[in-house]
């Protein structure tokens, strides 16, 4: 089954994620402007992290995310920091779905919450956009580039985001959450690739230029496209921002050129040009162009602590299915790549020598 399969589209609301609706819909009433009910709920197939579920009323149609039940990760499911940054990209204008409110009482549902608006629009699951026409290909990525772009050139501290994060030694700071986080989820295993990275990535970090927000995971399928135009009208999932270095967040996005297929989503060894998707050096140039550089020397370094990461986070989806609180049906199959995605990031710290 595709990833569109296994993430398009709502289900019946899981057993391990059900709630009180009626205390919901009560809530809703008294935080959510113009809100009345009934309300129906239906849980999106998608949400690795944090279960997100479509909320339906007479007064229109919304989001709730939520952090899981159960024990979880010191730091993680932060809902309150993904309202707080949505509520600032909104409030000047950058794509993001309007924030309506916040919940910190464990009462309502059992977890923190937030509810937004619902975007209406198309979200791609395959990063070579394979249903997109083959002319319009080029256009796409170039929304998507000119989005992080746009990203990473706001001000944060503008938008009142100045202690949304610490601006200096980003990678000395991700490198130890990610390792700590890997290490202590003792219940998901080992991976020896990984180990590697845990002594090979500290000795190797570049000089920091600069600070900006970042996504951090900022890829096709947490885009919603406008519904005929390749014009990017919603960013989503920003569990994992903070301030950091701009160039680990691009790398991040950039990595599809070198993930195998097999390995994880990406469309390394695809002939590009027979599909009409920009090279990884045309890609990387239009970033550039954009954000003002003359190039990225340390690329083969930011693409493997980009994918040692997110084999990390795909290491604390495999510990949360074997603890019985992963949020998605097919978390399995996104745990089993933790280990080749370690073993490509390996490969591509050997390329820096």
């Amino acid at each position: 089954m595709d990833a569109a399969s296994l993430n398009s589209g709502t289900v019946e609301v899981r057993e391990a994620h059900r709630f009180d609706v009626p205390r919901l819909e009560a809530w809703m009433a008294e935080q959510v402007p113009g809100f009345c009910g009934p309300l129906a709920v239906e849980q999106f197939k998608g949400g690795q992290s944090n279960p997100t579920y479509k909320l339906s009323s007479p007064s229109g149609r919304y989001v709730m995310r939520r952090k899981p039940p159960g024990l979880l990760v010191k730091s993680a499911h932060a809902v309150d920091r993904e309202f707080r940054v949505l509520a600032a990209l909104h409030s000047v204008g950058f794509p993001v779905p309007r924030p309506f409110a916040l919940c910190r009482d464990e009462a309502v549902i059992g977890t923190w919450f937030y509810v937004m608006e619902f975007t209406e629009g198309r979200i791609f699951w395959d990063p070579a956009l394979g249903s997109v026409e083959r002319a319009e290909r080029p256009a796409y990525f170039d929304a998507m580039n000119e989005t992080l772009a746009r990203l990473h050139s706001l001000d944060h501290r503008a938008i009142g985001l100045e202690d949304y994060g610490r601006s200096s030694n980003y990678f000395e700071r991700q490198i130890a959450r990610w390792t700590r986080q890997y290490q202590e989820d003792v219940e998901a295993g080992r991976i020896a690739a990984m180990d590697r990275l845990v002594e090979w990535l500290p000795a190797n970090i570049p000089a920091q230029e600069r600070a900006s927000l970042v996504h951090g995971d900022f890829r096709c399928d947490n885009l919603i496209f406008h519904p005929v135009e390749p014009r990017v009208i919603a960013v989503l999932d920003w569990e994992l921002s903070t301030i950091g270095d701009p160039l680990a967040d691009f790398a991040y996005h950039l990595m599809v050129y070198r993930i195998p297929p097999e390995v994880s989503t990406g469309f390394a060894g695809l002939d590009l040009v027979r599909q009409n998707l920009p090279s990884e050096a045309d890609y990387v140039a239009a970033y550039c162009r954009r954000t003002g550089r003359d190039s990225i020397p340390d690329l083969n370094f930011y693409i493997a602590f980009s994918m040692f990461r997110l084999a990390a986070i795909l290491h604390g989806i495999k510990g949360r299915v074997v603890r019985g609180t992963a949020a998605s049906a097919h978390a399995r199959e996104m745990a089993a790549r933790a280990e080749p995605l370690a073993e490509t990031a390996w490969a591509q710290a050997q390329r820096v020598g």
